[in-house]
């Protein structure tokens, strides 16, 4: 089972006197990094939500939005009578202006703003919420893992079977390596000791041999698919993986001496540089 790092889940409540929208977006990063926007109200409680949100997504970019809509028709904002009056009684002291009201309205202190205390209660309900949308991003993050795993999966089965095509080439590549170096041989017209000949020639053909690489690989490979059905998300640990696999792949490569293997080696490289473009993805 793996996760995707991105994700959005959303949730509403409505309470007595407004309606609260909650809204958790994640994309892919190293580590964890959640912003948060709080209203004023309740940024006392803001610290043990952080809290609760990096203990279940663990990594990605994590943005957390918090939208208040009024629905009643009571207002925490009071105009200041008293001010107001005093503001008036100046203005027209400096001559008859028609628009004085309209002056004195964006004047300092005109209004007062109720200061609202946070109800246990209402906090109660807001926390189910935040719970709901954290528990909608997951399964978002699920649904998008299931796509890359499957997608890992198409990959790595095409990478396995080019790793096949290289098994059944391999003594083609060395009978071909052999011969051109008779060849070689032979256009020097020259007397050499057969049996010196062919000591060098196993030595040469030894170091050209790639039975560990493929067997390295084959075992890589199949740890990939073990990890990837594991019941954890581990994007780093598979990641470390399809490391070990492009140094089995270019080692193939660099001792293939051979077009037709060589090819199957670009193929190779292609599909394992599409996983770990993938695998950033990967919490």
């Amino acid at each position: 089972m793996i996760q995707s790092m991105t994700g959005y889940g959303k949730s509403t409540i409505q309470l007595a006197t407004k309606k609260i929208t909650i809204e958790i977006k994640s994309l892919n990063s190293k580590n964890l990094d959640l912003n948060t926007r709080f209203p004023a109200i309740y940024r006392e409680k803001e610290i043990p939500v952080r809290r609760k949100i990096a203990k279940q997504l663990i990594r990605g970019k994590v943005d957390v939005s918090f939208f208040i809509e009024a629905t009643s028709e009571k207002t925490t904002a009071h105009i200041n009578k008293n001010v107001v009056s005093q503001y008036l009684e100046q203005l027209n002291q400096l001559g008859d202006h028609a628009d004085t009201l309209s002056i004195a309205m964006r004047l300092p202190d005109v209004l007062t703003i109720e200061r609202e205390e946070l109800d246990g209660n209402e906090w109660s309900e807001i926390e189910k919420s935040i719970d709901e949308a954290l528990n909608n991003l997951q399964d978002f993050r699920l649904d998008e893992g299931e796509v890359l795993k499957n997608d890992f999966i198409l990959r790595i089965d095409t990478i396995k079977s080019n790793l096949d095509e290289v098994i059944k080439l391999d003594d083609d590549r060395l009978k071909a390596v052999r011969d051109r170096l008779q060849k070689a041989i032979n256009e020097l017209k020259i007397t050499v000791d057969e049996n010196r000949f062919e000591q060098e020639m196993i030595y040469y053909l030894e170091k050209l041999d790639i039975t560990e690489e493929k067997v390295r690989l084959k075992n890589h490979l199949k740890y990939f698919l073990e990890t990837l059905n594991s019941d954890v998300s581990n994007g780093k640990k598979l990641g470390f993986i399809s490391q070990e696999i492009g140094r089995e792949v270019n080692t193939i490569g660099s001792k293939a001496n051979f077009a037709p293997m060589q090819k199957m080696v670009v193929q190779m490289k292609d599909e394992l540089e599409k996983i770990k473009e993938q695998l950033l993805n990967v919490l």
